[in-house]
């Protein structure tokens, strides 16, 4: 269901509350059920400006071509205005208006109970579709007929005590001003975050970088930000591509913005920036037949290959590993399964005995940047020495 649709059903709720709670209001003379009423009335007219705001939103045009985006947050702002007003209004009444008479009648009652399981049931659904749709001013819509239930309530509750001989009426407007000024503090704190660009939460930046890192050209994710927009996100990433042109570069960035909004579907734009890499090493895998640094003569097929961490600078061997190779033992494609494996642990540069030119680990290299070099060295030691 459209945004634009909740944004119609809280309007006619509205409407439906507004009438039933006057109707109740001038017959009964109670203060809570008058106070639920100016609340209906101020939400009716929130209840447009989310639908306004909802239809504003996801437009661009040529002044804002990016969209109005923070429109919805603004709404919200907005609705928290009105909650806070709506809790002044009340509070002035209880201070303020003199005792008067309270009728309560059992059709009263009656009523009174309907308004209060409508908004409730009406912000379980809207709820649900706000939080689906990251759209703060659904969200903040929700919430509000979630105070609604509660006020309401208490407008029961403050009737029937009329026939107990405990007139609760200003109580009750007392506790119902608390529970308005808190979900109006609630909603301005959540408004406010997103229009001074509060960052992504920690949660979604981590799995961000997480998704950035697995691709086969990132050297370095050297910083990640994002800012809320309402139901929008934007991402911005500093990243350095090993990429052997210009061309290879921009597929790796399209990949790249496509594998992020994939992970967090709420983002509506990512920005790549590629940035000089300038690692002091240079990471290389040696395929080897033992343990003990006989080069092997096969590439796939290797049971041991050895990683070697160098420094560009002296040429100095800064770490050397030797690791199994994990596909040693499969029958199909294992020579592009260990390609890509050594891409995921970010080698720059491979040695091979074997001649893998026109087969499948060369054009997996070749797509990641990595330098794919011929040696006719056939021990470790020796490979080493003439890096």
């Amino acid at each position: 269901m459209k945004l634009e649709h909740w944004g119609g059903y809280s309007v006619l709720v509205n409407v439906l509350l507004t009438s039933l709670h006057g109707w109740i209001a001038a017959a009964s003379g109670s203060l809570a059920v008058a106070a639920e009423l100016a609340h209906n009335v101020i939400d009716l007219l929130a209840a447009v400006a989310v639908l306004v705001g909802i239809h504003l939103a996801g437009r661009p045009s040529r002044t804002f071509p990016y969209g109005l985006y923070k429109v919805e947050n603004m709404v919200a702002l907005g609705l928290a205005g009105l909650v806070l007003v709506t809790a002044y209004e009340i509070g002035r009444d209880v201070l303020l208006a003199p005792p008067a008479e309270i009728r309560a009648e059992s059709w009263m009652f009656a009523l009174l109970l309907l308004t209060a399981a409508i908004p409730l049931v009406f912000s379980h659904f809207e709820l649900r579709a706000g939080r689906a749709a990251h759209s703060p001013a659904l969200i903040a819509d929700a919430r509000e007929y979630r105070v609604h239930a509660l006020t309401t309530g208490l407008a029961i509750l403050a009737l029937a005590s009329q026939g107990v001989g405990l007139p609760l009426d200003r109580i009750a407007a007392v506790v119902i001003v608390l529970a308005v000024l808190k979900t109006g503090w609630d909603l301005l704190g959540d408004a406010m975050r997103v229009l001074l660009d509060a960052s992504l939460e920690a949660e979604a930046l981590t799995r961000i970088r997480d998704v950035i890192e697995a691709d086969p050209l990132v050297t370095e994710v050297k910083w990640v930000t994002g800012r809320n927009a309402g139901r929008y996100c934007f991402v911005e990433a500093g990243l350095a591509l090993r990429a052997p042109n210009r061309e290879k570069v921009e597929t790796g960035i399209q990949r790249i913005e496509a594998a992020v909004r994939a992970a967090i579907p709420r983002i509506e734009r990512v920005l790549v920036r590629v940035e000089p890499a300038n690692s002091p090493y240079v990471r290389y895998a040696v395929p080897l037949a033992d343990a003990d640094g006989l080069i092997s003569v096969h590439f796939g097929q290797a049971p041991y290959f050895a990683l070697l961490l160098v420094r560009r600078d002296d040429r100095a061997l800064v770490e050397r590993r030797v690791v199994v190779n994990p596909f040693h033992g499969i029958d199909h494609a294992k020579g592009i399964r260990v390609a890509e494996w050594l891409i995921d642990q970010k080698v720059d540069v491979v040695l091979s005995r074997e001649d893998l030119l026109g087969k499948g680990p060369t054009y997996v290299f070749r797509d990641a940047g990595v330098e794919l070099r011929p040696t006719a060295v056939q021990d470790l030691e020796t490979a080493v020495g003439s890096l």
